[in-house]
């Protein structure tokens, strides 16, 4: 898990319990999702990067891109 890609679909942020699309096992699979970095908001439909899980649906998320 850590490393992949994903897509936010629900925000993450500092207070909230974000979602994200992860494409895993041949498919595309939701997990819940808090910021890496606990100041961090980002926004839905943001490309992110799995930075660590925890199992079994819960994953810690950054931006995969600067911009």
């Amino acid at each position: 898990m850590v490393g992949l890609m994903g897509r936010v679909t629900g925000t993450v942020g500092p207070g909230l319990v974000g979602e994200v699309m992860v494409r895993v096992r041949g498919g595309a699979e939701h997990f819940l999702a808090y910021p890496a970095s606990p100041q961090d908001r980002i926004e839905r439909g943001t490309v992110v990067m799995v930075v660590e899980y925890l199992p079994p649906r819960t994953v810690y998320v950054s931006a995969a891109y600067d911009g």
